[in-house]
């Protein structure tokens, strides 16, 4: 455990929550959500158990306290994309918001590879507003008046730029930004934009003519 406490029991530099709501995510990652109890939880961070359900009233609770603020960032895209305007630049940075707020969470996400079950349990009441935000991005990627082909493309740039939830686990060593560029030239690609936000679809072929 990384997580280091202050002989008062508080993390050095943040709130006891938070401090509690951090250890729980590495205890969680490492261990799995049900086989760490709170008691674990409240040790690494140096507290007693009563004082951990004084700010968690059950280990879901902490649960939800973990999950929702990656479904808030990632719904916080798609309430951001009437003020970009359509086009390969707002394209992009579209996907470079999106790709970030998932990169906030790389670490977070450990726990969704090792507890399926118990994390769609908690996202459960949500799961209908996450599906609406990732289809309000996709239909926006896509743009005004798009063929079946430009939705199709742009399900498929969204979907790889999942790929950063799941880099923990698959370059753990990895730094945010060749995370970043990789999956978002990929996304990019996908999508058909270049990687300096120029239209490189077949669309566009008049130019090369």
């Amino acid at each position: 455990m990384a997580v280091r406490s202050t002989p008062g029991g508080v993390v050095a530099g943040r709130s006891t929550k938070e401090a509690i709501r951090e250890a729980a995510i590495e205890l969680f990652s490492d261990k799995g959500f049900e086989q760490t109890s709170l008691r674990e939880v409240a040790d690494a961070v140096g507290i007693t158990k009563a004082s951990l359900y004084y700010h968690y009233a059950s280990k879901q609770d902490l649960l939800l306290a973990i999950v929702d603020p990656i479904i808030d960032d990632l719904h916080a895209v798609a309430d951001g994309l009437d003020d970009v305007e359509h086009g390969p630049a707002g394209q992009r940075a579209v996907l470079t918001r999106q790709v970030r707020a998932m990169l906030r969470h790389r670490r977070t996400v450990l726990m969704f590879v090792r507890d399926t079950t118990a994390i769609a349990r908690a996202i459960a009441n949500r799961d209908e507003e996450l599906q609406d935000a990732r289809m309000r991005v996709c239909r926006w990627l896509a743009g005004p008046g798009a063929t079946d082909e430009g939705i199709l493309r742009a399900a498929a740039a969204f979907q790889v730029l999942t790929v950063a939830l799941g880099s923990q686990e698959l370059v753990p060593e990895a730094d945010t930004e060749l995370i970043e560029r990789v999956v978002l030239d990929a996304a990019l690609g996908v999508l058909g934009v270049g990687p300096d936000g120029a239209d490189g679809t077949e669309g566009d072929s008049a130019h090369h003519g």
